[in-house]
């Protein structure tokens, strides 16, 4: 071979170094889905919470089994309760209650609104924001870390209660499972948009107490909504947690006191609607890049 025509093929760029140069500034080069990186966040957040288990963890499964404790016995709350006709215990009616929204969609709500907030606290937001990694990739890990975080203390209040002697046997895992996630991902959405949204910690803290606290306290975790008075009954199926406990309740008791697929639709289009609004303010960079 010609020596100049074998300089020209050694120097000829690689089909990769040809699409590097071709890129135009501003477009990212991985165009699929970065796997790796999406593995890496994900792992981040879940160590996040792992490291300081005894508060993420253990402390919101304590106080949850607490709650389930000081309605049992100590208040003497033992009357059954009925629900579509039927009569359930009330150890067994609150229990699914508690561990779906104060054992699941609490820390869900919790994990989701510290990662991006701290950042921009401590300054170190630059860590979420200069990976590789795309605006559906970046809300994913961090949801997904929020709701592993959920399943992990709901799955321990579970197993202690049912060591305790709680009905808390599923009827119908499907119902259990999916209001399950629908619950938890609504609470890790709502979390991270408090988090994109909030400026210092008492930010997060008012949404907390506000806003989360009183809609699982009026969501009838603890009494059903058909004793209520009319105006009270309309004002709890508004609440998007009514429609999440019911659905939970009715995988383990077999019976709601809610449509349960109106609930399921509902709850399910207000995840869309925050997961939508969530990622477009992730890619305006809305209160984080600027």
């Amino acid at each position: 071979m010609h020596p100049g025509l074998t300089a020209q093929v050694m120097d000829a760029p690689t089909p990769a170094h040809q699409n590097l140069a071709m890129t135009p500034p501003g477009v990212p080069v991985i165009r699929s889905v970065n796997w790796g990186g999406l593995k890496t966040l994900y792992v981040k957040e879940v160590r996040r919470f792992f490291k300081v288990h005894l508060q993420t963890i253990w402390a919101p499964a304590a106080t949850t089994l607490l709650f389930l404790v000081v309605f049992t016995i100590a208040t003497g709350a033992k009357r059954p309760v009925t629900v579509g006709g039927v009569d359930i215990p009330f150890a067994d009616f609150i229990a699914p209650g508690l561990i779906i929204s104060q054992g699941m969609m609490g820390p869900a709500f919790a994990n989701a609104s510290f990662s991006l907030l701290v950042g921009k606290i401590q300054g170190t937001i630059v860590d979420y924001l200069m990976p590789p990694l795309s605006t559906l990739e970046l809300l994913a890990a961090l949801v997904g870390g929020a709701m592993t975080r959920a399943f992990f203390v709901g799955a321990i209040v579970w197993a202690a209660m049912a060591l305790y002697g709680v009905g808390v046997w599923p009827q119908h895992l499907w119902a259990v499972v999916w209001f399950g996630f629908l619950g938890a991902m609504f609470l890790s959405l709502l979390g991270v948009l408090t988090s994109i949204w909030a400026d210092k910690f008492d930010h997060a803290a008012a949404v907390t107490n506000f806003v989360i606290v009183p809609l699982g306290l009026l969501s009838g975790t603890f009494y059903s909504v058909d004793r209520l008075a009319p105006a009270f009954r309309a004002f709890s199926h508004m609440n998007p947690f009514f429609y999440i406990i019911s659905g939970f309740r009715y995988g383990f008791l077999g019976t709601a006191d809610s449509p349960i697929v109106v609930g399921s639709v509902a709850v399910f289009g207000l995840d869309v609607v925050l997961a939508i609004v969530c990622y477009t303010l992730l890619a305006k960079g809305w209160k984080i890049k600027s």
